[in-house]
Protein backbone atom coordinates (compact mmCIF):
# COMPACT_ATOMS: atom_id res chain seq x y z
CA UNK A 1 0.00 0.00 0.00
CA UNK A 2 1.10 3.40 -0.30
CA UNK A 3 1.88 4.01 3.22
CA UNK A 4 4.16 1.25 4.00
CA UNK A 5 7.78 4.02 3.69
CA UNK A 6 8.53 6.94 5.11
CA UNK A 7 9.12 9.28 2.61
CA UNK A 8 9.81 13.11 2.37
CA UNK A 9 6.47 13.45 1.13
CA UNK A 10 3.53 11.10 -0.49
CA UNK A 11 1.05 12.69 -2.49
CA UNK A 12 -2.29 10.82 -2.32
CA UNK A 13 -4.74 10.63 -5.04
CA UNK A 14 -7.93 10.21 -3.16
CA UNK A 15 -10.52 9.55 -5.79
CA UNK A 16 -12.24 6.83 -5.22
CA UNK A 17 -11.08 6.33 -1.61
CA UNK A 18 -13.76 6.19 1.04
CA UNK A 19 -13.79 9.38 3.58
CA UNK A 20 -13.75 7.89 6.82
CA UNK A 21 -11.13 5.02 5.89
CA UNK A 22 -8.81 7.22 4.43
CA UNK A 23 -9.00 10.06 6.91
CA UNK A 24 -8.07 7.43 9.71
CA UNK A 25 -4.97 5.81 7.67
CA UNK A 26 -3.91 10.03 7.02
CA UNK A 27 -4.16 11.02 10.21
CA UNK A 28 -2.22 8.17 11.90
CA UNK A 29 0.72 8.36 9.44
CA UNK A 30 0.72 12.27 10.07
CA UNK A 31 0.98 11.39 13.93
CA UNK A 32 4.26 9.17 12.78
CA UNK A 33 5.59 12.21 11.07
CA UNK A 34 5.21 12.00 7.93
CA UNK A 35 4.05 14.70 5.12
CA UNK A 36 1.00 14.29 3.24
CA UNK A 37 -0.73 15.63 0.25
CA UNK A 38 -4.22 14.48 -1.03
CA UNK A 39 -5.21 15.81 -4.53
CA UNK A 40 -8.24 14.98 -6.05
CA UNK A 41 -10.38 15.33 -3.15
CA UNK A 42 -13.81 16.37 -5.36
CA UNK A 43 -13.82 12.64 -6.52
CA UNK A 44 -13.52 11.04 -2.36
CA UNK A 45 -16.53 8.55 -1.80
CA UNK A 46 -18.68 8.44 0.84
CA UNK A 47 -21.11 5.40 1.83
CA UNK A 48 -24.90 6.19 1.78
CA UNK A 49 -27.18 8.10 -1.06
CA UNK A 50 -26.76 11.52 -1.63
CA UNK A 51 -30.51 12.28 0.20
CA UNK A 52 -29.38 10.95 3.38
CA UNK A 53 -25.97 12.33 3.43
CA UNK A 54 -27.60 15.51 2.77
CA UNK A 55 -29.77 15.41 6.07
CA UNK A 56 -26.54 14.08 8.10
CA UNK A 57 -24.96 17.61 7.22
CA UNK A 58 -27.57 19.94 7.86
CA UNK A 59 -28.02 18.40 11.38
CA UNK A 60 -24.07 19.13 11.43
CA UNK A 61 -24.99 22.97 9.71
CA UNK A 62 -27.30 23.28 12.76
CA UNK A 63 -24.20 22.41 15.67
CA UNK A 64 -23.59 26.77 16.59
CA UNK A 65 -22.75 28.14 19.89
CA UNK A 66 -25.87 29.45 21.83
CA UNK A 67 -24.54 32.60 23.16
CA UNK A 68 -22.47 34.05 20.32
CA UNK A 69 -22.83 31.68 16.56
CA UNK A 70 -19.99 33.84 15.39
CA UNK A 71 -17.62 32.22 17.53
CA UNK A 72 -17.99 28.62 16.07
CA UNK A 73 -18.33 25.74 15.10
CA UNK A 74 -17.38 26.95 11.65
CA UNK A 75 -19.05 24.42 8.69
CA UNK A 76 -16.93 24.48 5.37
CA UNK A 77 -18.42 23.58 2.32
CA UNK A 78 -15.87 22.48 0.06
CA UNK A 79 -14.26 18.77 -0.77
CA UNK A 80 -10.78 19.94 0.87
CA UNK A 81 -12.29 21.43 3.60
CA UNK A 82 -14.28 18.23 4.16
CA UNK A 83 -11.42 16.22 4.32
CA UNK A 84 -9.49 18.56 6.52
CA UNK A 85 -12.18 18.46 8.89
CA UNK A 86 -12.24 14.65 9.08
CA UNK A 87 -8.88 13.98 9.63
CA UNK A 88 -9.01 17.14 12.75
CA UNK A 89 -11.51 14.87 13.75
CA UNK A 90 -8.92 11.89 14.44
CA UNK A 91 -6.21 13.76 15.25
CA UNK A 92 -5.68 15.23 19.18
CA UNK A 93 -5.22 19.09 17.27
CA UNK A 94 -5.67 20.63 20.50
CA UNK A 95 -2.38 19.46 21.94
CA UNK A 96 0.82 20.51 20.36
CA UNK A 97 1.86 17.02 18.90
CA UNK A 98 -1.65 17.08 17.06
CA UNK A 99 -1.24 21.03 15.58
CA UNK A 100 2.37 19.71 14.50
CA UNK A 101 0.97 16.76 12.73
CA UNK A 102 -2.27 18.86 10.57
CA UNK A 103 0.81 21.18 9.78
CA UNK A 104 2.13 18.14 7.70
CA UNK A 105 -1.25 18.10 5.80
CA UNK A 106 -2.50 19.67 2.56
CA UNK A 107 -5.28 19.02 1.09
CA UNK A 108 -6.46 20.18 -3.15
CA UNK A 109 -9.05 20.01 -5.71
CA UNK A 110 -7.73 19.03 -8.66
CA UNK A 111 -4.28 18.39 -8.96
CA UNK A 112 -1.85 21.40 -8.51
CA UNK A 113 0.74 22.08 -11.05
CA UNK A 114 3.58 21.41 -8.43
CA UNK A 115 2.20 18.12 -8.19
CA UNK A 116 1.41 17.25 -11.76
CA UNK A 117 4.71 15.74 -12.56
CA UNK A 118 4.88 14.20 -9.00
CA UNK A 119 4.11 10.24 -8.47
CA UNK A 120 1.01 9.67 -6.83
CA UNK A 121 -0.19 6.72 -4.95
CA UNK A 122 -3.41 5.24 -3.24
CA UNK A 123 -4.16 3.64 -0.29
CA UNK A 124 -6.10 0.25 -1.14
CA UNK A 125 -7.46 -0.66 2.29
CA UNK A 126 -9.65 2.41 1.95
CA UNK A 127 -10.49 2.21 -1.77
CA UNK A 128 -14.42 1.94 -2.41
CA UNK A 129 -14.40 -1.41 -4.03
CA UNK A 130 -12.39 -2.62 -1.07
CA UNK A 131 -15.07 -1.52 1.27
CA UNK A 132 -18.20 -1.30 0.09
CA UNK A 133 -20.57 -4.31 -1.71
CA UNK A 134 -21.85 -2.96 -5.55
CA UNK A 135 -25.18 -2.50 -4.70
CA UNK A 136 -24.73 -0.68 -1.76
CA UNK A 137 -25.47 3.45 -2.69
CA UNK A 138 -22.96 5.93 -2.52
CA UNK A 139 -21.96 9.47 -3.20
CA UNK A 140 -19.13 12.20 -3.51
CA UNK A 141 -18.12 14.61 -1.65
CA UNK A 142 -18.48 17.03 -4.62
CA UNK A 143 -21.83 16.09 -4.88
CA UNK A 144 -22.65 16.92 -1.17
CA UNK A 145 -20.45 20.05 -1.14
CA UNK A 146 -22.90 21.55 -4.52
CA UNK A 147 -25.98 21.11 -2.17
CA UNK A 148 -24.45 23.56 0.28
CA UNK A 149 -22.71 26.15 -1.88
CA UNK A 150 -19.78 25.36 -3.37
CA UNK A 151 -19.72 26.07 -7.05
CA UNK A 152 -16.12 25.60 -8.59
CA UNK A 153 -17.25 21.79 -9.91
CA UNK A 154 -17.44 23.20 -13.18
CA UNK A 155 -14.30 24.98 -13.01
CA UNK A 156 -12.26 22.15 -11.19
CA UNK A 157 -13.74 19.59 -13.77
CA UNK A 158 -12.49 21.64 -16.93
CA UNK A 159 -8.95 22.01 -15.45
CA UNK A 160 -8.85 18.21 -14.87
CA UNK A 161 -10.14 17.91 -18.68
CA UNK A 162 -6.85 20.12 -19.72
CA UNK A 163 -4.76 18.75 -17.31
CA UNK A 164 -5.48 15.25 -18.66
CA UNK A 165 -5.53 15.83 -22.07
CA UNK A 166 -1.82 17.56 -22.35
CA UNK A 167 -0.71 14.39 -19.54
CA UNK A 168 -2.45 11.86 -22.67
CA UNK A 169 -0.31 13.80 -25.15
CA UNK A 170 2.97 14.11 -23.27
CA UNK A 171 2.67 9.69 -22.62
CA UNK A 172 2.08 9.18 -26.44
CA UNK A 173 5.24 11.43 -27.29
CA UNK A 174 7.11 9.70 -24.68
CA UNK A 175 5.88 6.40 -26.22
CA UNK A 176 7.01 7.30 -29.92
CA UNK A 177 10.46 8.75 -28.09
CA UNK A 178 10.42 4.85 -26.39
CA UNK A 179 9.53 2.58 -29.44
CA UNK A 180 12.09 5.19 -31.69
CA UNK A 181 15.17 4.14 -29.77
CA UNK A 182 14.21 -0.01 -29.50
CA UNK A 183 13.98 0.57 -33.22
CA UNK A 184 17.38 2.21 -33.87
CA UNK A 185 19.19 -0.44 -31.37
CA UNK A 186 17.27 -3.21 -33.65
CA UNK A 187 18.84 -1.41 -36.49
CA UNK A 188 22.22 -1.15 -35.05
CA UNK A 189 22.39 -4.41 -33.43
CA UNK A 190 23.73 -6.60 -36.58
CA UNK A 191 26.54 -4.05 -36.93
CA UNK A 192 27.58 -4.09 -33.24
CA UNK A 193 28.06 -7.83 -33.16
CA UNK A 194 31.64 -8.08 -35.56
CA UNK A 195 32.43 -5.24 -33.73
CA UNK A 196 31.86 -6.97 -30.04
CA UNK A 197 33.43 -10.09 -31.13
CA UNK A 198 36.23 -8.02 -31.76
CA UNK A 199 36.76 -6.24 -28.24
CA UNK A 200 36.20 -9.69 -26.54
CA UNK A 201 38.93 -11.11 -28.76
CA UNK A 202 41.16 -7.99 -26.83
CA UNK A 203 39.53 -9.35 -23.65
CA UNK A 204 36.80 -6.61 -22.84
CA UNK A 205 33.53 -7.18 -21.96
Amino acid sequence: TALMTFDKEIVIDVRKHLLGRLASKVAKELLKGQKIVCVRCEDITVSGSVFRNRIKYQKFLRKRMNTNPKRGPFHKRSPREILYRTVRGMVPHKTKRGDAAMKRLKVFEGVPKEYQKRKRVIIESALEVQGLKPRRKRCSVKQISELFGWHHGELIENLEGKRKERSAKYFEEKREREMAVEKAKKECSKELEKIDALLKQHGYK
